[in-house]
Parts: structure tokens; sequence; C-alpha cells
């Protein structure tokens, strides 16, 4: 099996996972870049907001009738990449 074929594997996995866990990836998002905000006195503020709010695309649970799913939350200033064009990590893979 190439990396490729095992990328592609880990990341239908992670689908999954966002889709049953929107809610609790969401809330982690949250807490987390509100520690950050507040460890780096708000030098990021503007960058975590925009983590926040892309995070909270998942969380299904928000009584809005705005929930995306998540290929939607990626940033509208990326542009998607085509199946099969993803580069591959450089360098050594953690043990």
């Amino acid at each position: 099996m190439s990396l490729k074929d095992n990328l592609g594997r880990i990341a239908g996995k992670a689908k999954v996972v966002a889709e049953k866990s929107g809610d609790k990836i969401a809330s982690g998002v949250d807490k987390a870049t509100d520690k950050i905000d507040k460890k780096t006195g708000g030098k990021y503020h503007d960058k975590l907001e925009k983590v926040d709010k892309l995070a909270s695309k998942l969380d299904k649970s928000e009584a809005a009738g705005d929930v995306a799913t998540p290929e939607a939350a990626a940033s509208p200033d990326v542009a998607p990449e085509a199946e099969g064009d993803a580069t591959p990590p450089t360098g050594t893979m953690p043990s």
C-alpha cells in the first residue's frame, strides 16, 4: 500500500470522526484558541477567531440553519486541491 493510499484512508477516517464528533471538536478548538489568545496577549486574536469560526461549522448541534458540512469548512482563501494532487509530507515520521 502506497503512502498516497494510506493518507487517503487516514483522511477518510478523520472525516468520519469529524462528522460524528463535530460538536466536541468545535468546543475543544474554542477552548484551545481562548487559552492561546490569553497566553499571547491577543497578538493572534484575528487568526484565532478565523479558526474558531471554521471549527464551529463542524458543530451540527447549532440551532442556526446555516450549518455547513465539514467539506465546506475550508477557508475561502484556500483553493481546494484536486484529488490526488496533495503533496506528501517531507521529513521524518514520528514514531
